[in-house]
């Protein structure tokens, strides 16, 4: 069970949500409307939302968009990480990665076991670092999105979970780029 340390004020991020769907609307987008009503039920802002289609460099350009603005801290996608032709999220977002987030996928997949067994392994879920930026992408269903969400990054964003999380260490993130 996540432990949160209640002495700690909560400190809400600002996270962009990007539905990937050669099919979906705003109208009848479940998976990007459960994510943007379990991150603002949890305290966090809901930044900015978009639905691109499964196109390559319409997902890059739109994420890149995000990564580039100061306002937004956690880009979170859903769709595209199957492995049929038209599944390219990680292909679109994997090469904007400084540095992948291994663990996500790997906890996800443990997670996704417990309630479809063996079917986790069509999703390549996947998670990394951008400009000072955390980017996840999430399967395309809603119950993956409520995996993904209620059992690890609403735990990873809550700046009060311990014994880390990624909130605590943003202001590291982008170390590399300074000087001197």
């Amino acid at each position: 069970m996540p432990r949160l340390d209640e002495t700690r004020p909560f400190i809400p991020v600002r996270i962009a949500v990007l539905t990937v769907s050669d099919t979906r609307t705003p109208m009848d987008d479940k998976s990007g409307d459960t994510l943007a009503g379990l991150l603002t039920a949890d305290g966090h802002e809901l930044a900015d939302r978009a639905i691109e289609k499964d196109d390559i460099p319409a997902i890059r350009a739109r994420v890149e968009k995000w990564i580039g603005d100061p306002t937004i801290d956690v880009v979170i996608t859903t769709g595209g990480t199957g492995f049929t032709g038209r599944d390219v999220t990680p292909e679109a977002l994997k090469p904007l990665f400084e540095k992948e987030i291994d663990g996500f996928s790997t906890v996800f997949h443990m997670i996704s076991y417990q309630k479809i067994e063996t079917s986790t392994i069509q999703s390549r879920a996947c998670g990394g670092v951008s400009h000072g930026t955390y980017i996840f992408c999430l399967p395309g269903s809603p119950g993956a999105c409520k995996d993904g969400w209620n059992e690890i990054l609403k735990w990873q964003l809550d700046n009060r979970h311990r014994p880390c999380n990624f909130v605590e260490i943003m202001p590291r993130l982008e170390e590399h780029r300074r000087k001197g």
